[in-house]
């Protein structure tokens, strides 16, 4: 007489679903990581097409001078205003001048 074949434990509920949740991130991250070739191919043959280009010349930054339309030096100015902001508030144009 054929023996009956053993029957299969069951995994309880909490079980077969962490199984399947594990299975599922799985799965979709060998998706993901099948995906990501293609995705970074693209950008190095933007690269290599840029790359062919002469690239752009940096702009070189200038810095404008301070307008001072009373015909004065910055010397004079810093006399002046230490001279001028004596007892004054520190702030405003007396900023830095009036307790030094």
């Amino acid at each position: 007489m054929p023996r009956p074949a053993p029957a299969r434990p069951r995994l309880p509920a909490p079980a077969l679903r962490a199984a399947l949740r594990g299975l599922t991130l799985a799965i979709a991250a060998t998706s993901l990581l099948a995906l990501a070739p293609g995705a970074q191919g693209a950008s190095k043959n933007k690269k290599a097409a840029s790359a062919t280009h002469a690239p752009a010349k940096k702009r070189s930054t200038r810095v404008k001078p301070s307008q001072n339309h009373s015909g004065e030096s910055t010397a004079e100015r810093e006399k002046r205003l230490y001279r001028e902001c004596q007892g004054m508030p520190n702030a405003g144009a007396c900023l830095g001048y009036a307790k030094r």
